[in-house]
């Protein structure tokens, strides 16, 4: 789904995930670090008729997002893009990430035109699943997890993964992100086929 832009942005995942609940028959629903906790959460909170799992690729942190690495670099290039544009935000990713990682920063940062600053602050601040929303989720979950991503530990992923009722994780590398962008969704499609039992 398409962001929507500034403040709004967790708003606009849910309300596209409520209309999406509206839609007949099965459905899985997912996302990657913000849209992993959003969904999560969302199914949590709703756990609708037709829910038949939820697909988790790199949260971010457990409940509140204090001190998590994620929401502080958020924040960070939040205030980067206020101060500088975006293009010195842009600058500072091609500097310090691998160069398909920086592509990607900057092609999902440019879709949210001047609104990204407070999607980037709005992202930081917004709390992910806690401890006993994760537990009172029903549903098959598969979680993804890349194992040399510091702002996305694998800490946190198998966290979740014991607190939920039925979950796998299946993990990756940044290097074979890089090679191939679908090996996260299929890590993830792979996961939930194991917590069905599908996958054994």
């Amino acid at each position: 789904m398409e962001p929507r832009p500034g403040v709004d942005v967790v708003a606009g995942y849910r309300a596209a995930l409520d209309a999406a609940a509206e839609r007949p028959g099965a459905f899985l629903v997912g996302g990657i670090s913000l849209g992993a906790h959003v969904a999560t959460a969302w199914a949590a909170d709703r756990a609708p008729a037709g829910l038949a799992g939820v697909l988790v690729a790199m949260p971010a942190w457990t409940g509140a997002p204090d001190g998590a690495p994620a929401a502080a670099a958020a924040r960070a290039t939040a205030a980067q893009v206020r101060a500088g544009g975006l293009a010195a935000a842009v600058a500072t990713a091609r500097a310090g990430a691998p160069p398909w990682l920086a592509e990607e920063l900057a092609r999902a940062w440019a879709g949210y035109g001047p609104g990204l600053a407070d999607a980037l602050d709005a992202a930081a601040a917004e709390p992910a699943p806690d401890l006993d929303a994760l537990g009172s989720l029903a549903v098959p979950v598969g979680i993804a997890a890349v194992v040399d991503d510091p702002v996305h530990p694998l800490v946190t992923a198998r966290a979740w993964a014991r607190a939920l009722a039925c979950a796998a994780i299946r993990t990756t590398t940044l290097a074979a992100l890089g090679a191939d962008p679908a090996v996260l969704g299929s890590a993830a499609v792979l996961a939930w086929q194991r917590a069905t039992g599908a996958g054994r």
